[in-house]
């Protein structure tokens, strides 16, 4: 690797020693992961460590290799090094301390992708304050919930979103960031009156120079936080209840993406891109701490609509090594039908929720390449995964990353469920008894009730099931509220979501148990329509003769309905609205308008 890593001498007992002795480590493992498994012990940094001090700042002076690369739709881009980053955030860490930004206070950080972002995060990780990433797509009601329950001191955020905090009452400061934000730019409309609270809009700017305009100093800043002191607050997605606060200390997210390295497969020299929006936890993940842990190149396309064309061009273009996308990205990379893969492609890689069998075999058989994979929650970093160099096996998450611990739970006694067991299906936990659990939130912020009870019985509770099989691999069932039973059978909904994505009419399935007198629940699939398909009765019947050819009876689609999915800010389906809808429909012994059902069609009898 470029840089300081190589030409600095960095003392044995230093904590940046212990951190990239543990990274090398892992690099030199990447095609052997049951080695990496065995050997791999997370690094005991001190309680002093502070990764942007004592690993981003290391790797970063005097090195003028490309830290960050934003494009924007219009194809302007702009390249950012090593070197720049580390004076400019040192700038803005020294700024907020002459603030008045106090070592522990919460500041709200709501930017698009734009440097200062990055800037901003290693700047409030140096000042030793808690940064609360936030999404720019949240409204009044939901960001004033966020500042009251986290104690927001200080917010940053760009001038065209100011005016959502104006009608907010409470102790805090805007500091705004001037110009145009590119491609993210949502406008919401505010639900209540604006109040002139007479509050006074900081520029960002005002980082880069004095009052007298002399140049600010971008000297070493004096250490205010580290180990397991609190770094930052992230929201659930809150896709079955309120999003609850989940707080990382220093060690839990910058260590703990160690694993999220592994799994990218992303080496030094490497140019990796994540498709993701700043304010979600896979952004941290993967724009910010796994490239930067070996020293390689974020890219970044501010894109202004999807298009699937432009991604494999700009993916050419920036001759991208690594990426990840959700599977949504996936499926509409597929339905493009570009068969040529992007020139520098080496790893293929999804996460966010789990990705179908038929859109891996799709991207196999046309750029030769396996996407891998990976599982973890905003609770932890990437805990599962098909490794570099493992074989795939459609439809499973892996097998767990170096460091982590996992065991299936029995649902009903609450015993781990033995490891030798040939099959075993139970709640996916990560032991907190068989080793020491790095990568897990110091907790869910002021609710200990939360945090105790994710933690009981000597494990993490993730509310996932999942299924093991003799190799060692977990298959992901559903979340424990999503699985409901039909005539005393278990159904899974993600299993059925991807038998039904196999038809070329659906484009995204949610599928949830709608109330029957006689089978308990029945299987009911909401269905979003792919480009060109129609509602019509045509349709319906090809996705119920589809889901009957594909599915064991008890599995069976029996209704179905062409309808918006209802998605949390993050996208991520709320299953949970769908079933209200079921059970208000079932409790009026009404049926839905638009819904289409099996008994509506006699000739899927006999086409089968």
């Amino acid at each position: 690797m470029t840089g300081a890593t190589t030409k600095n001498q960095i003392p044995a007992a230093s904590d940046t020693a212990v951190f990239k002795a543990a990274r090398d480590q892992l690099l030199s493992r990447q095609g052997n992961a049951d080695r990496a498994r065995e050997e791999f012990q997370w690094p005991a940094v001190s309680e002093e460590f502070n990764w942007a001090h004592d690993w981003f700042d290391v790797i970063a002076a005097g090195n003028e290799r490309t830290a960050l690369w934003i494009v924007e739709d219009d194809e302007t881009d702009a390249m950012y090094s090593f070197e720049t980053l580390r004076t400019r955030s040192n700038q803005v860490a020294h700024w907020l301390q002459e603030l008045g930004v106090a070592k522990g206070e919460a500041v709200m950080l709501m930017l698009a992708n734009r440097v200062e972002l990055w800037e901003a995060m290693l700047g409030i990780m140096k000042a030793g304050a808690v940064m609360l990433p936030t999404a720019i797509v949240l409204g009044p009601e939901e960001l004033e919930d966020r500042i009251n329950r986290a104690g927001v001191r200080w917010i940053i955020t760009d001038e065209a979103d100011a005016e959502k905090f104006d009608g907010f009452s409470g102790d805090f400061n805007v500091i705004t960031v001037s110009g145009a934000r590119g491609a993210e730019r949502v406008a919401i409309g505010l639900k209540h009156e604006t109040m002139d609270l007479n509050r006074t809009r900081i520029p960002f700017a005002n980082a880069f120079a004095t009052a007298s305009g002399e140049p600010r100093s971008d000297g070493p800043i004096e250490r205010c936080a580290g180990g397991g002191q609190p770094a930052l607050i992230y929201f659930t997605s809150g896709t079955t209840s309120k999003p609850k606060m989940v707080q990382h200390s220093h060690v839990s997210y910058p260590v703990g993406h160690l694993t999220t390295m592994f799994w990218l497969g992303v080496q030094p020299e490497d140019t990796h891109m994540v498709i993701t929006s700043p304010g979600w936890a896979k952004h941290a993940w993967s724009a910010f701490f796994a490239p930067w842990h070996v020293g390689a190149t974020i890219f970044v396309y501010n894109y202004l609509k999807f298009d699937a064309a432009k991604l494999i061009k700009q993916l050419d273009r920036a001759e991208v090594n690594t990426f990840c996308a959700p599977p949504t990205v996936w499926r509409m990379l597929i339905q493009h039908g570009d068969t040529e893969k992007p020139v520098g492609l080496r790893e293929a890689l999804s996460a966010g929720e789990p990705l179908n069998p038929e859109v891996i075999g799709r991207i196999r058989d046309w750029w030769g390449l396996e996407i891998r994979d990976g599982y973890g929650q905003t609770e932890t970093t990437a805990t599962l995964a098909n490794a570099p160099g493992e074989s795939v096996q459609p439809g499973s998450m892996g097998r767990p990353l170096p460091g982590v611990n996992i065991c299936l739970v029995d649902q009903r006694t609450g015993e781990r469920i033995p490891n030798d067991r040939e099959r075993a299906e139970g709640e996916l936990c990560i032991d907190l008894e068989a080793g020491h659990a790095l990568n897990i939130m110091k907790g869910y912020y002021r609710d200990e009730k939360a945090t105790a009870k994710r933690r009981e019985g000597g494990v993490f509770h993730t509310g996932d099931v999942a299924q093991r099989d003799p190799s060692g691999r977990y298959t992901f069932v559903g979340r424990t509220d999503d699985i409901f039973k039909s005539s005393d059978y278990k159904v899974s909904p993600f299993e059925v979501e991807s038998a039904l994505i196999e038809h070329p009419a659906v484009v995204e399935a949610a599928v949830v148990g709608a109330p029957d007198e006689t089978r308990l629940n029945i299987t009911k699939a909401y269905i979003a329509l792919a480009e060109g398909w129609e509602p019509t009765e045509e349709t319906a019947f090809a996705v119920l003769l589809h889901a009957r050819k594909s599915l064991p009876p008890y599995m069976r689609v029996r209704r179905i309905e062409f309808y918006d999915l209802p998605k949390t800010v993050s996208g991520k389906i709320r299953r949970v609205e769908l079933r209200d809808r079921e059970q208000q429909f079932a409790r009026r012994n009404e049926r839905i308008p638009n819904e289409w059902r099996e008994e509506d069609f006699p000739a899927l009898k006999s086409r089968v």
